[in-house]
């Protein structure tokens, strides 16, 4: 099958919301491979300040240079937005492996940036896009704020932006949150769940029980951002982090839940390279295509992985590895 396509996973580590001994180690490009996956989109967490763009621009080339394909977003959490160049748009037109901007709203962590603000950073994406011929996607973050995605409908109202490149993520996170998501769907939008224990699947198929158009839905790790865990008072009580193999687990989940793996498959292959603007390049199994090519065995366990033609995964073992490993 096509290698899984991961849109938001921080390379460089995330976290750090407890303090500086919470944050979340970096990724490692074995991990990565062995959990099926291919082509990760790398971008900054809560804590844009200890971890950089410039950071997680050479994380992601070192990711390229070990075998698979990494790309990146510009900003962080906060409006107006962190920048390597000074602007969005020079950013995306300008850095190679950069192919949008990142933002958070509807979050106590956000900046709570005001329609103008957010309709600004936007354009900018866009014209950083059209200027250098890639996506010029926009990431949003949405946390569980009452907003929602008000801000988002009211930008679009009142501006000629594309709401094709709009990717609101943690769509699932409420009931509410995720009505709005269907709603930005049928206006012709696109949404992204945020996988992990199944949550992701039955969000899909409480979509296709609406009638929502499916290709508008992909699935996403949080790969190594921070898992805070709660006490009744809101007090944290210890930490964790998630890895990109929670793609192969929500995969697994959508058929064992009775949908045709060739459906199943589109949320993490087909569906997000057209987010990223890398359709006709990753997502599928055709002549021309980038050789990304996952093998399973008949239980969802990863047998084998080439990348870009590379065969990094073979029976089980990870044949290509980082220098420190």
């Amino acid at each position: 099958m096509p290698g899984l396509i991961d849109l938001h996973v921080h390379v460089t580590g995330g976290g750090g919301e407890q303090g500086f001994a919470s944050r979340v180690p970096e990724s490692r490009m074995e991990d990565i491979a062995a959990s099926g996956v291919t082509t990760v989109l790398g971008l900054l967490g809560t804590d844009g300040i200890t971890r950089s763009l410039e950071n997680l621009y050479a994380k992601v080339s070192a990711l390229n240079e070990e075998g698979i394909s990494a790309y990146m977003l510009t900003g962080s959490y906060s409006l107006p937005s962190a920048t390597l160049t000074g602007r969005i748009d020079r950013d995306i037109a300008l850095i190679g492996p950069c192919i949008g901007v990142k933002m958070a709203l509807s979050d106590h962590r956000s900046s709570h940036p005001d329609v103008r603000m957010l309709t600004d950073a936007a354009a900018e994406a866009r014209m950083g896009g059209l200027i250098s011929g890639k996506k010029g996607l926009v990431t949003i973050h949405m946390g569980s704020g009452e907003g929602g995605l008000k801000p988002l409908f009211e930008m679009l109202k009142e501006s000629d932006l594309p709401i094709g490149n709009l990717l609101p993520t943690h769509i699932g996170r409420t009931d509410a949150l995720f009505a709005e998501g269907l709603e930005l769907v049928r206006m012709g939008g696109n949404i992204d769940l945020t996988g992990g224990d199944g949550e992701a699947a039955e969000r899909i198929f409480e979509a296709v029980q609406s009638g929502a158009d499916l290709s508008k839905i992909t699935v996403s790790s949080d790969g190594y951002g921070s898992q805070p865990r709660f006490d009744a008072e809101g007090n944290c009580i210890g930490l964790g982090w998630t890895g990109t193999g929670v793609l192969m687990e929500e995969l697994e989940a959508l058929v064992n839940g009775g949908m045709q793996l060739e459906t199943a498959l589109t949320f993490f292959t087909v569906n997000a390279a057209a987010r990223m603007g890398l359709s006709g390049r990753k997502g599928q199994v055709m002549p021309g295509l980038d050789a990304d090519l996952v093998i399973l065995d008949n239980g969802f366990d990863v047998y084998g992985v080439f990348a870009c033609g590379r065969k990094l995964r073979w029976e089980r073992s990870q044949l290509v590895k980082g220098y420190f490993c």
